[in-house]
């Protein structure tokens, strides 16, 4: 059974996350989506809120799991038995960043196999900063994050 895992700090998850999250459970028997605790951010949601709202979006997909992680992902990855990281990509930025941490975790254990999926072009310009500063204005947030997580996002920034 091939696992693979999806890791992030989805604040919130945006429906280019959820595309890429749709595409791994076709392409793998098991998609992890392990959000990550990073202490370079300052979330907005708690890592509690992230996993319920990444639950709530992908409850329709069986063969999705959503856990939280902190430290290293390549420690995350062999103690739990995992060799296969999708990263999503939206411009040749994210693969310059994205081809780092690739290299970098399979030093750190070579097992470890990175798996690039480029966005779909709907999505390319999406990211979760992008959806807080228009939830910020009270902006449409439609089409933008899953319809579940919508009024989460909403009452987070008072409306």
């Amino acid at each position: 059974m091939q696992t693979a895992v999806y890791p992030g700090s989805f604040d919130p998850c945006t429906n280019g996350h959820l595309d890429i999250i749709r595409r791994a459970s076709k392409l793998f028997d098991k998609v992890v989506v392990a959000v990550l605790i990073n202490e370079k951010k300052n979330p907005l949601f708690t890592l509690e809120e992230r996993v319920a709202m990444l639950k709530e979006a992908t409850k329709a997909l069986p063969n999705v799991e959503v856990c939280s992680f902190s430290g290293l992902l390549a420690a995350f990855m062999r103690d739990n038995g995992y060799k296969v990281i999708v990263k999503g990509l939206r411009a040749v930025s994210d693969y310059e960043y994205e081809f780092q941490m690739a290299l970098t975790n399979n030093a750190l254990f070579d097992e470890i196999e990175t798996v690039f999926m480029p966005c779909s072009a709907e999505f390319m310009f999406l990211s979760s900063s992008i959806v807080k500063e228009v939830a910020k204005y009270n902006g449409e947030l439609h089409g933008l994050v899953p319809p579940e997580i919508e009024p989460i996002i909403k009452r987070r920034f008072g409306y």
